[in-house]
């Protein structure tokens, strides 16, 4: 016996953030991986943040490593209130 998923039916909006390039490309990666786009992985990061929980196994983290290493992201996230954009 299989049950049907439960559907959330959401609202969502167009919105124009801006973001480090690296980690940019490194969430570009880790969705093309997962067959998803950039904003449903966000909002799968974001909802499972909110719960103090890791969106990825550690698998997908492994390739998120790699995706790291091949894109130069060396920040962490012990940088993140402390991020200043330089000149362009």
């Amino acid at each position: 016996m299989t049950t049907t998923p439960k559907v959330a039916l959401i609202e969502r909006v167009q919105t124009g953030i801006r973001m480090e390039r690296r980690i940019l490309k490194v969430l570009k990666a880790t969705a093309e991986l997962k067959d998803m786009s950039v904003g449903d992985l966000l909002e799968g990061i974001v909802l499972h943040a909110f719960e103090g929980k890791s969106a990825f196994s550690p698998e997908t983290l492994k390739q998120i490593g790699e995706f790291k290493t091949i894109y130069g992201l060396t920040l962490r996230a012990s940088d993140s209130h402390n991020l200043k954009e330089g000149k362009r």
